[in-house]
């Protein structure tokens, strides 16, 4: 019986290094692909990011650069409220924007991101903990 117990274990660790194996090449897989999608979008569109409130010391924003999976970031301090911004994406790349605050006792913020007159996300929160931004998919991958 003990023989039996170490081949069923000599099995099953052999199983889970081949599943392990096969998800690392499968997630390495999976980022190619999500980079060939991306070239293969190469649709541009644009949204509007729209940011309301008191005490907001800067909003960081997908502002189109960069990949899909790892687009650049851009930022604005001290912004004068209202925040509006329309900028030009391409392909699968998701619009986002978030307000960021200090002190998120006295913030309060709303963002929007609209396409084409569309509202995609809309959030409000009086602390920009519970807020966490606004974030959209692609309109064109739909």
């Amino acid at each position: 019986m003990n023989r039996a117990v170490r081949a069923l274990r000599t099995v099953r660790a052999a199983a889970c290094t081949l599943a392990v194996a096969g998800l690392t090449l499968g997630l390495s897989s999976c980022s190619e692909a999500v980079d060939q999608v991306d070239k293969a979008v190469d649709e541009t569109y644009d949204v509007t990011y729209e940011v309301t409130g008191k005490n907001i010391d800067s909003i960081e924003f997908h502002g189109g650069g960069g990949k899909a999976t790892e687009p650049k970031i851009e930022s604005v301090s001290s912004p004068e409220l209202p925040w509006r911004k329309t900028v030009t994406l391409r392909g699968i790349m998701p619009a986002a924007v978030m307000p960021v605050a200090a002190d998120p006792e006295g913030a309060q913020v709303t963002c929007k991101i609209t396409y084409k007159g569309k509202v995609l996300d809309e959030q409000s929160a009086e602390s920009l903990v519970t807020s966490g931004g606004c974030t959209a998919e692609s309109p064109v991958t739909g």
